[in-house]
């Protein structure tokens, strides 16, 4: 609960206070950077908007049947601390693609958003944009001229820009990935 807490504040408090696209430079190598994502992860869009609400839905509601069991099971804690995360992260994403659109004004990069009356916000229920702020470009440099394709181009290692519901996903996929093998081996929905 509480990820899902400190990532909707975030997320109200960028989209109310910045315009699109406005940065703020903490230091050389991270950046507040107000986007809206309307796909998914990087912005990828291989679906339409409402199909990929729902899939979140679902995959929502298949984890958290799937933390219920676990816990019936007598899982380590670690594992459900983790699969918690993972389902607060997808919650708080879900909630901007259900709610905000209804809820908010449009940013741009000229306004900010604001609250209004509820129904008649930019985009109707399940169409809303996730709103993506933290940008970390740790290293910002140049192709070489001589390197195919993208010579003389800039380079920047770490380009992403997402949100606490996304670092929530990838930190507790990653620690899945190190410390519960052996569960993610047995993985059953039974």
């Amino acid at each position: 609960m509480a990820i899902l807490i400190i990532d909707q504040v975030i997320k109200i408090e960028v989209k109310t206070t910045m315009t699109l696209h406005e940065c703020i430079r903490v230091t050389d190598w991270f950046h507040i950077l107000f986007i809206e994502n309307n796909g998914m992860a990087w912005g990828m869009s291989i679906m339409p908007k409402i199909m990929l609400s729902l899939f979140r839905f679902v995959a929502i509601f298949v984890i958290a049947w799937y933390i219920s069991r676990q816990i019936m099971r007598g899982a380590r804690t670690v594992y459900v601390v983790l699969l918690s995360m993972l389902l607060a992260g997808a919650a708080g994403n879900l909630i901007d693609c259900m709610f905000y659109g209804l809820t908010f004004s449009n940013s741009t990069p000229y306004s900010v958003s604001c609250l209004v009356p509820f129904g008649t916000g930019y985009a109707p229920f399940l169409e809303g944009r996730v709103v993506d702020m933290f940008y970390f470009p740790l290293i910002v440099t140049h192709y070489p001229d001589w390197f195919p394709f993208w010579g003389g181009q800039q380079f920047i290692f770490f380009s992403p820009v997402f949100n606490f519901a996304d670092a929530s996903i990838s930190v507790s996929v990653i620690a899945m990935l190190l410390f519960c093998r052996k569960e993610l081996r047995n993985l059953s929905f039974k």
